[in-house]
């Protein structure tokens, strides 16, 4: 697996998703290995123990911007992943490249030519998607790359049927070389045992005992709707004065908390920063509600967990949300950038806590069947073994310098890949970025949260 973020570093979505999924696919007997970027916080090289292999690489240059140092990760990418295959190469094992977003094209794509193995790619989310349309020349730069992203994959994995409409609408891809595969949670990090005296004194650090705690977890980014859960605060107020929004994540939040201070909601919104592992899930666990009010959601993991928390959830009708949210069945939905419908969602929540009760019941029902990881990894292992199939009895097989075929070392030989994997191969040509796209500059990209 090629990632270019991987616990303890997590900047978005991807790093968990990896996480949990290498986890379940070891489980299952695949060797999984994920090359993703360093972090100060874990070693380079690492068998976790589950006995998934870890191999974090360094940046071998400072990047002028961010899209420069995304072609320095490739680059070292390409060589650590080359050191590995000539340790396979011999024994000749199924070996796939199994790419995640753009940001790992350059370094799969070279091997899966150089090597003639197949590539996977999961897609997931796209900058059409995140900006409702391509506006500039680093977004049409971005946009190409996921066009080639899953143009070269052989089977491409996506996280919702909206995801699947999505990538057909934005790429091109054709519909039959598309798997929908949810993300998944595993709900018992969210089942600890504590008394009520515990439970009491965490509830006590956010709100007064008589306030109904609204929660909002995710990034402060535009596409995740802050802004219209904060406009659709006044409005549940107005109607459930002792609501208290608690509002958890990492980013600059300084645009919030100015419009909460003109707003006059100081002391009727807490911003907690970043919260991880048990800290946030007991910031569910004593929730009335969680609340998800995206403009744009390829799938909406956070849902997950306020499900798998047992706290009843409200989210917007944007893009996965309403696949992983069932209105009036798992959850309440809402119509997505409107905070009028927004505070109807929550007040609906938070005057019936009967039916809060029953929704959230059934919700952790859908999780066992819908969302356990250990069935989503048998469908992505069920995608590898389709793969493999598929290559061995095509004519990339008759070319591979895998020992699949006839003349497979003969063709390492001339290749000089052994070399390679010593030298490198990306370092000596550099990747073309067309003219006119100006990438941020590495202060101005989000910092990667790093878990504790």
């Amino acid at each position: 697996m090629l990632s270019w973020e991987y616990p303890p570093r997590i900047v978005g979505g991807i790093s968990p998703h990896v996480f949990e999924l290498s986890q379940k696919l070891q489980s299952l007997g695949v060797e999984v290995h994920v090359v993703t970027k360093e972090t100060p916080l874990a070693p380079d090289e690492q068998v976790e123990p589950s006995g998934v292999q870890v191999h974090r690489v360094h940046l071998d240059e400072k990047p002028n911007d961010f899209i420069h140092e995304i072609q320095i990760l490739n680059r070292v990418t390409d060589k650590r992943v080359r050191q590995l295959l000539e340790d396979w190469r011999p024994g000749g094992q199924p070996t796939i490249f199994h790419a995640h977003d753009w940001l790992s094209l350059y370094a799969a794509r070279e091997l899966k030519y150089e090597y003639q193995l197949p590539m996977i790619a999961t897609i997931h989310a796209t900058e059409m998607g995140r900006n409702h349309g391509i506006h500039n020349d680093m977004q049409r730069y971005i946009h190409e790359q996921e066009y080639w992203l899953t143009y070269e994959a052989w089977r491409v994995i996506v996280c919702s049927n909206y995801m699947r409409d999505e990538v057909i609408r934005a790429f091109s891809c054709p519909s039959d070389k598309i798997d929908v595969v949810f993300n998944g949670i595993d709900a018992s990090k969210f089942q600890f045992e504590w008394t009520e005296e515990e439970r009491k004194a965490c509830r006590a650090k956010f709100a007064l005992p008589n306030e109904k705690i609204v929660v909002y977890v995710g990034r402060f980014v535009r596409e995740k709707g802050i802004h219209v859960l904060l406009d659709a605060a006044s409005v549940v107020l107005a109607q459930e004065p002792n609501a208290k929004f608690v509002i958890v994540g990492g980013g600059n939040r300084d645009k919030f908390e100015k419009f909460v201070r003109w707003y006059g909601l100081q002391e009727k919104v807490l911003f907690t920063g970043f919260m991880a592992n048990r800290s946030l899930h007991e910031v569910y666990r004593v929730a009335d509600v969680a609340v998800f009010p995206s403009l744009y959601e390829p799938f909406g993991i956070v849902a997950l967990e306020g499900m798998a928390a047992g706290v009843p959830v409200v989210a917007s009708d944007a893009g996965g949300l309403r696949e992983v949210v069932l209105h009036d069945a798992t959850g309440t939905l809402s119509y997505a950038g409107n905070p009028e419908s927004l505070a109807w969602a929550i007040l609906r929540v938070l005057k019936d806590p009967e039916r809060a009760r029953r929704l959230a019941e059934k919700a952790k029902e859908r999780l066992r069947r819908d969302f356990d990881w250990d069935g989503l990894a048998l469908q992505t292992a069920s995608i590898y073994d389709r793969v493999w199939n598929e290559f061995l009895g095509s004519f990339w097989a008759e070319k591979t310098l895998w020992p699949v075929s006839e003349g497979a070392e003969e063709r390492a030989e001339r290749l000089r890949v052994r070399e390679k994997a010593r030298t490198g191969t990306l370092g000596g040509r550099p990747i073309p970025v067309p003219a006119g796209v100006k990438a941020p500059p590495i202060e101005e990209i989000e910092e990667p949260v790093l878990g504790p």
